[in-house]
């Protein structure tokens, strides 16, 4: 039975009401997720999101009514497709969906099922009765009859990730109590203040993103010198190259300036400088064994008795 007008309505002012007061919202997947599950996801994220379910054409069409006024909406459209909900928020988004994907629960294998990730049958035994070969036959699963009972002989891939599972390999896992899969809501998009991006986003540190931000900035800082163009970002480096301009014309001819009267000292007198530098050389050779006797000192003094008597 279809939802009445007025239940309609109720539902429209609902999400209006939650789109405008939260700015982020996770558009999850909801399969495979039962009642249950979903309850104990509602409590995890009490106090910090807001669980709404709803059908997608009558999702389609609450957003239709809001993008007049609010055209950001529009984004989430092209993402109410399949079995989806909304999580909404104003908490830490990466908390969030550490919370939304926390909650999985083991299931076992149905044939027809996608299986979302291989499924391997360990080698051992089975406990199984020699008169169930057949099964393991059917799949190529190589066994051997011990101590009455088929045990496997090597490990066996029996499923493909998203491959259906098949009707002998559902059967052979829940003969041998095997609950391959793991059902909970898995996140598709997040919308954050008129913004959509994929969940993985959320997984970038950031020393990445400090990385890329210098990265430009050098980019944008290389390309404003090659045109001279001057910005913000290559004014420093501007600066700099007509500081060692000024420097070669000083020293190319006798004008002279605070700034590089050093540089043309040092090449006027080279040999007063290297002198400096071999009288420096030796009293730093000297000062440095005297540290690391004193250092030892401390150490030995510190071993002997640790500042205790024997028998304090």
């Amino acid at each position: 039975m279809g939802a009445t007008r007025a239940d309609k309505q109720v539902y429209f002012e609902k999400l209006k009401e939650l789109l405008y007061a939260y700015p982020s919202v996770f558009i999850v997947n909801v399969d495979n997720v039962g009642s249950n599950q979903m309850h104990q996801i509602r409590v995890a994220l009490r106090g910090k999101g807001v669980v709404l379910m709803g059908k997608n054409t009558m999702v389609r069409r609450a957003l239709r009514t809001l993008i007049p006024e609010s055209p950001q909406f529009e984004r989430l459209l092209p993402h109410v497709r399949g079995n989806v909900g909304f999580v909404f928020t104003k908490s830490d988004l990466k908390e969030i969906r550490d919370i939304i994907v926390a909650n999985k629960v083991a299931a076992p294998a149905r044939a027809g099922a996608f299986a979302p990730k291989d499924v391997i049958v360990p080698a051992g035994n089975t406990g199984m009765e020699p008169g169930k070969t057949s099964f393991f036959q059917a799949l190529g699963i190589p066994t051997k009859i011990a101590r009455g009972t088929i045990e496997i002989v090597s490990d066996v891939k029996v499923v493909t990730a998203l491959t259906r599972v098949g009707p002998s390999e559902a059967t052979l896992l829940n003969m041998l109590n095997i609950s391959p899969f793991t059902y909970g809501m898995t996140v598709n998009q997040i919308y954050d203040s008129g913004n959509i991006f994929s969940p993985e986003v959320l997984d970038i540190g950031e020393d990445e993103l400090v990385n890329r931000f210098l990265t430009g900035i050098k980019t944008i800082a290389s390309i404003s010198l090659a045109l001279n163009y001057p910005t913000v970002v290559s004014v420093a480096h501007s600066l700099v190259n007509a500081y060692k301009n000024l420097v070669a014309v000083s020293l190319a001819t006798e004008y002279t300036f605070e700034g590089a009267a050093k540089i043309k000292e040092y090449l006027e007198n080279p040999d007063a400088f290297a002198a400096v530098a071999a009288a420096a050389a030796p009293a730093a050779a000297a000062e440095a064994p005297k540290e690391e006797e004193k250092k030892e000192e401390e150490e030995e003094a510190s071993d002997d008795d640790m500042g205790f008597g024997l028998f304090d």
